[in-house]
């Protein structure tokens, strides 16, 4: 008689702890994966805004450098032209007086940069910059406050941070015993390693797990473990965990970095940038035209001063102050009521 052949004995039977090991471990590999690919878009759009700022202030120095060099230029004329002024041109007291009245309101207005007329400006200004060295203005608090904030959103407390440090090191020294050129002999392969560990070694500087793990998975050379095992599946589940957890703060911690970035000046500069040049405005020449009209503005203000230094117009005459000077200042007043004007308004519309 023929045996009968035992079909349910021949199938090999998984046990319900190890199905439910593998169904964790599979969740898990899945959130890795997303971690990674959102580190890495993260990373990309923070080095992307950051070369952007760099290329786009580079741009704007080169662009502007020629005209805030004749600016400094005039400026020094312009301060040399009242020194000699107010030192070697004979007039009375109340003409000095008004003479410096006037080249303290140039200074005041910003058209040219402050200077001290005497000593006891000098001494005053001097208590000026010691009061503001010690400024614990709004601005510095606010400034301080983000600095704090982007401290304690990004970091973990002090255990998790000596515990991720500890897990980067790791994966670090085991990529490193791997890939390191000294431990292999052939030339070719030493190059190949070289190149990985300049990538191991800039990961590992910059605190990148995220970057750690993708070499490892990349070079396939992670741990291997057997799938049927429960002490593997449940090891592997626990660091895969903990990685994961890692992974999630390297995200955060990049996108307070971003946050960060679009926050500084450079940053708006960036934002104010884009939104120009979607309405087909370059924003850079707009900043050299108007930087251009204000040296013509400041070098017409030198002939002015040149011209009372040469006695070619009366002291009646400079006082009055330069033709462009006076209807500057007729177009900032009138801004000025607009405003006033315009803030009433909302004023009256609110009550």
């Amino acid at each position: 008689m023929a045996r009968k052949t035992k079909t349910a004995s021949s199938t090999t039977v998984t046990p319900l702890a190890l199905s439910d090991l593998h169904l964790q471990l599979e969740g898990l590999e899945k959130e890795h994966q997303s971690l990674l690919k959102q580190i890495k878009r993260k990373r990309t759009e923070l080095n992307n805004f950051v070369e952007k700022m760099r290329s786009l202030a580079t741009e704007v120095f080169h662009r502007v450098s020629p005209n805030m060099k004749t600016m400094a230029e005039l400026d020094a004329e312009i301060h040399a032209l009242f020194a000699e002024i107010l030192t070697t041109r004979k007039m009375g007291k109340q003409s000095q007086k008004n003479i410096q009245s006037l080249y303290r309101s140039l200074q005041m207005g910003g058209i040219i940069s402050y200077k001290p007329i005497d000593d006891q400006e000098k001494d005053d200004h001097e208590e000026l910059d010691e009061l503001f060295e010690n400024d614990d203005s709004q601005e510095n608090h606010q400034r301080r406050r983000q600095f704090w904030e982007a401290e304690r959103d990004s970091e973990s407390p002090a255990v998790g941070k000596t515990d991720e440090s500890r897990k980067i090191r790791q994966t670090f020294l085991r990529l490193a015993e791997i890939f390191h050129p000294d431990k292999v002999k052939d030339n070719e392969t030493q190059i190949t390693h070289t190149e990985i560990m300049k990538e191991i070694n800039k990961a590992y500087q910059e605190g990148d797990l995220a970057r750690l793990l993708e070499i490892e998975r990349k070079y396939e050379v992670g741990e291997t473990i057997d799938n049927n095992n429960e002490d593997d599946l449940s090891r592997k589940c626990q660091t895969i965990e903990h990685q994961n957890q890692i992974l999630k703060n390297q995200y955060e911690k990049l996108k307070q970095e971003l946050r960060l970035a679009k926050n500084t000046p450079e940053g708006s500069m960036v934002a104010d940038y884009k939104k120009a040049a979607k309405q087909g405005v370059d924003s850079i020449a707009l900043i050299v035209e108007t930087m251009q009209a204000q040296t013509k503005i400041v070098a017409e203000i030198r002939d002015f001063v040149q011209d009372f230094k040469d006695k070619k117009i009366t002291i009646k005459e400079f006082l009055a102050g330069p033709e462009s000077l006076r209807s500057m200042q007729e177009d900032m007043m009138e801004e000025l009521m607009e405003k006033m004007m315009e803030e009433f308004g909302e004023m009256m519309n609110f009550n």
